[in-house]
Order: structure tokens, then C-alpha cells, then sequence
């Protein structure tokens, strides 16, 4: 396959005020399409070309082709990234899910504040993660770098990019802003329970 830069499923203005459009447009325009050009090139040296993104990104780390896994898994992770926001984000999670959420984390704000710290505690560039694990139950885990749960046996409902460019035009050094700003306003909780219901 060849990867594609999609379009951003909103205008840029209309994340604000928890993140701007000068932030949509550099982290889309030119990070996340940096990702599928040097992803696009690596691939052409491969034998996954046929693949699926999800194979390329499964393949590619087991292979060891460090170039195509780091571009191919943040082109997979930024896909999902946008999905994961809303202008109408934040609000009340759909009762399934947050009847879950519950049950796994005592309340949906102690789940709140795990999943903060973790984006928080990540050190470096890397990405919190909202996980349904084999076992049937939810776990908030972090990642480095471009590391998605693709690769570590889990189902992403949730994923927020705690690299620098996700946030310091807005939020200057204040990671722990943004991952407020993002869980409490952000979150696209319709998107996040469909992930949930395929992944179940």
C-alpha cells in the first residue's frame, strides 16, 4: 500500500481554544506528512509494500526496520489521533463505556487523572494510551516515541501525543495543561466507545 496524508476530519480553527489552528496546521501539515513521506520511501525497500498499515507497522518492528516502523507507526497513531478529538469533544462518556471505565478504574476522574499522569511521566516524546487488553479489562499505559499498543497486544480505544509539537505552541512547557485541556475538552468519547465495541 501507499501510505496517505488524510484530511483532517475538522477545520483547523475549530479545536480552540484547547488547541490551535497554528498547531493543527504544523502538527498535520508538516509532521504528520513528514511521517508519510519518509514512510512511503523506506517502504519501497521492503517486502511489506502489499501490506496492510497494520502489518506494516507489526512487520516492521519485528524485522527491526527501526526508519519504517518510527514513520508508519505515528502516521497510524496520528490517523487515530485526529479521530480521537472533536469539536463538540469532551462531555459525558456513552454509558457502556463509562460503565466500564468504572468498573476498571473506581470512577471515570480517577481514570482521568491516571491517564494524565501517564502523558505527564512520559519521558521524552511518546504517546498515553486508553488500552483494552486480552483479558477483557482497560488499562492506561505510555509509549516511546512512535510505540502504539499495535505492537505491545493491546486495543487502543485511546491515544494522546505527548510530543513536544503536540502542544508547545499552545501550552509552552506545560504538558500537564494540555493533558487536562485534552481529557476534559477534547476526547471524541463517540469515537472512543466505537473502538471499544469493535474491540470487544
Amino acid at each position: 500500500m501507499t501510505l496517505t496524508l488524510p484530511e483532517l476530519p475538522y477545520a483547523y480553527d475549530s479545536l480552540g481554544p484547547y488547541m490551535s489552528a497554528e498547531t493543527l496546521e504544523f502538527h498535520h501539515d508538516k509532521h504528520h506528512n513528514a511521517y508519510v513521506v519518509n514512510g512511503n520511501k523506506l517502504l519501497e525497500e521492503t517486502n511489506l509494500k502489499e501490506k496492510t498499515l497494520e502489518e506494516i507497522v507489526e512487520g516492521s518492528w519485528e524485522q527491526e526496520l527501526t526508519g519504517l516502523f518510527n514513520n508508519s507507526a505515528q502516521h497510524w497513531n496520528h490517523i487515530e489521533f485526529w479521530k480521537m478529538m472533536s469539536p463538540k469533544g469532551g462531555g459525558k462518556i456513552p454509558s457502556e463505556l463509562e460503565k466500564k471505565i468504572i468498573e476498571d478504574f473506581e470512577s471515570a476522574d480517577k481514570f482521568k487523572a491516571t491517564f494524565c499522569e501517564a502523558g505527564a511521566t512520559q519521558f521524552g516524546s511518546g504517546w498515553a494510551w486508553l488500552v483494552l487488553n486480552d483479558n477483557g479489562k482497560l488499562e492506561v499505559t505510555k509509549t516511546a516515541n512512535g510505540e502504539n499498543p499495535l505492537i505491545h497486544g493491546g486495543h487502543a480505544l485511546l491515544g494522546c501525543d505527548v510530543w513536544e509539537h503536540s502542544y508547545y505552541i499552545d501550552y509552552r512547557n506545560a504538558r500537564p495543561d494540555y493533558l487536562k485541556a485534552f481529557v476534559d475538552n477534547l476526547i471524541n468519547w463517540e469515537y472512543v466507545a466505537e473502538r471499544f465495541n469493535n474491540a470487544k
